[in-house]
C-alpha cells in the first residue's frame, strides 16, 4: 500500500524539512489538498507551492498527487499542471463536466484521478473508471484535517475495489487513516492512504511511518 502523506497537516515553517524527513523514511506520494473556501470550508494553499515542491518531489522521485477540492476545477487544472503535479484529481459533485476535466488533465500529459465524498454514491462515477488513473473516496468530510474515519465507507471501498477489478486504477482512501485504522483500508481494498496528522504529528516522523508500516504487516491488502 502506497502511503501519500498530506501537508496540511504539516508544520509550514519546516515544511521542506518535514517532507524530506517522510522520503527518508519511504514515503511514496506527496499529497497536496488544495481547498477554495467553496467547495470546504476551508481555504488552503495554489499553485505557487506546487511549484515550490517540484524540486524536492524530484530529488526523491517522490509522485506530487495534487486533491482539487475546488469549484470548477477545470479552471486551474492548466495552472496545477504547469505548478509541477504529476498527478492531479477533481471532485465529481465540483463540476457538471468531470469528464471534460479529466480530458483536460490528459492532454496536459498528467495522470488523473477522480474524488467522491463519503454520502455520494459510486453510481456517480462509476462510468469514468476507464478513465482515469485513480479514484479516491472521502473517509471524512473534506475541508479539516484530524477527523474520524467514517467506517462505512470502508463497505463503498469494497464495492469499488470489486468494479475496478484488475483494471490498474489506484483506490486512494483519504481521512482518518492512521495505524489503527489503515490495515482496513487496505484490506478493503485500498492501495494508498493519505495520511495526514499520523505522520505529521507529534512523533518524530519515521516512528510515524514505521508504525503505519508495521500495522500494514498485520493485515496484508487483498488486492
Amino acid at each position: 500500500m502506497r502511503l501519500a502523506p498530506s501537508i496540511l497537516t504539516a508544520d509550514f515553517t519546516r515544511l521542506g524539512e518535514q517532507i524530506a524527513a517522510a522520503c527518508d523514511a519511504g514515503i511514496d506520494w506527496i499529497h497536496l489538498d488544495v481547498m477554495d473556501g467553496r467547495f470546504v470550508p476551508n481555504i488552503s494553499f495554489g499553485p505557487l507551492v506546487v511549484r515550490a515542491l517540484r524540486p524536492l518531489a524530484d530529488r526523491y522521485g517522490a509522485m506530487l498527487d495534487t486533491h482539487l477540492m475546488i469549484v470548477e476545477p477545470e479552471r486551474y487544472v492548466a495552472d496545477f499542471a504547469a505548478a509541477g503535479a504529476d498527478l492531479i484529481t477533481v471532485h465529481a459533485e465540483a463540476t457538471p463536466h468531470v469528464h471534460r476535466a479529466v480530458q483536460m488533465i490528459h492532454d496536459l500529459g498528467k495522470k488523473a484521478g477522480v474524488a467522491i465524498n463519503p454520502a455520494t454514491p459510486l453510481s456517480m462515477i462509476e462510468e469514468m473508471i476507464d478513465q482515469v488513473e485513480l479514484i479516491l473516496l472521502m473517509t471524512v468530510n473534506p475541508g479539516f484535517g484530524g477527523q474520524t474515519l467514517i467506517p462505512s465507507v470502508l463497505g463503498k471501498v469494497q464495492r469499488l475495489a470489486a468494479l475496478v477489478g484488475d483494471r490498474p486504477v489506484e483506490i486512494m482512501v483519504d481521512g482518518g487513516v492512521h495505524p489503527s485504522t489503515i490495515a482496513a483500508c487496505a484490506a478493503a481494498g485500498a492501495t494508498v492512504a493519505v495520511v495526514g496528522s499520523a505522520v505529521f504529528g507529534p512523533q518524530p516522523i519515521p516512528d510515524a511511518i514505521a508504525a503505519l508500516r508495521a500495522a500494514l504487516a498485520e493485515a496484508p491488502p487483498v488486492r
